[in-house]
């Protein structure tokens, strides 16, 4: 994969983990709150909302509602929850929680599967969530 590809990748997870959090938070989620959650412009959350919607990962009603895929869903809990962990375990450490914040939503996207249960392994036991 190209690192554009891969960009590309990273910035279609991250839509759909801001998805994902607006969703537990508000009951109905719009292009509009996803655009004030990631400070991004409408015209760019619409080109994403329609590459998402293209690929399957999102359902957009009538009214203009983003409802999560079933495939969708499992992409942005996989993201959210290597995000959180990831930022948790950065907190403990001692970083600052915006550095954190935004270090694990770096090191999210890179980390191969084997290596981040590896290390889900050792930070829950560390943090005592084993």
């Amino acid at each position: 994969m190209s690192y554009i590809q891969h960009k590309a990748e990273e910035s279609l997870e991250d839509y759909l983990e801001t998805i994902l959090i607006l969703s537990r938070r508000l009951p109905t989620v719009r292009s509009i709150d996803v655009a004030s959650e990631l400070n991004f412009s409408k015209p760019s959350v619409s080109v994403a909302v329609k590459n998402l919607k293209n690929r399957g990962y999102i359902l957009v009603s009538e009214d203009g509602y983003l409802h999560l895929t079933d495939e969708g869903q499992k992409i942005a809990e996989n993201v959210y929850e290597r995000h959180t962990l990831l930022a948790d375990w950065l907190i403990y450490l001692g970083v600052d929680p915006q550095i954190a914040a935004n270090d694990a939503c770096k090191m999210e996207h890179d980390i191969t599967p084997e290596s981040y249960e590896a290390m889900k392994k050792c930070i829950l036991s560390i943090l005592g969530r084993d």
